[in-house]
Formats: structure tokens, C-alpha cells, sequence
């Protein structure tokens, strides 16, 4: 299953037929990649401020060279 994959219709979805299911379905999917980017978007986020704290970090206590 991939991340942005959903299976079965919304509960919102019920009941609709046609276009009017299509267009619920299709906001489902829109939603979905929404939430699924955010996250991927903060993992990255995180991800770069832990890796410039080590750099900082590991320049900082570096020994002097003499």
C-alpha cells in the first residue's frame, strides 16, 4: 500500500452516485496527498536542523591544530 493510497469509499462518500462520488472520491485523494506531503515536509525539516546542529557541533569541539 503506498502512501497516498486509500481503499474503500469515505464514510462522507456514502450514499453518492456519478459525478457527485467522483468529486467526493477525488477531494478524498487531494486531502490525502495534502497530509502526506506535510509530513514528508517536516521530516525533511527536522531532518536539516539535526543535521546543522551536529555540523555546528562538530566544528565547535574540533581540537586546534598547532
Amino acid at each position: 500500500m503506498s502512501i497516498g493510497s486509500v481503499s474503500g469509499t469515505v464514510e462522507e462518500c456514502r450514499g453518492l452516485t456519478g459525478d457527485e462520488l467522483e468529486l467526493c472520491e477525488d477531494a478524498n485523494d487531494v486531502g490525502t496527498a495534502i497530509g502526506a506531503g506535510l509530513i514528508l515536509g517536516l521530516w525533511v525539516a527536522v531532518d536539516f536542523i539535526l543535521g546543522l546542529t551536529y555540523l555546528i557541533y562538530r566544528l565547535a569541539s574540533r581540537q586546534p591544530h598547532t
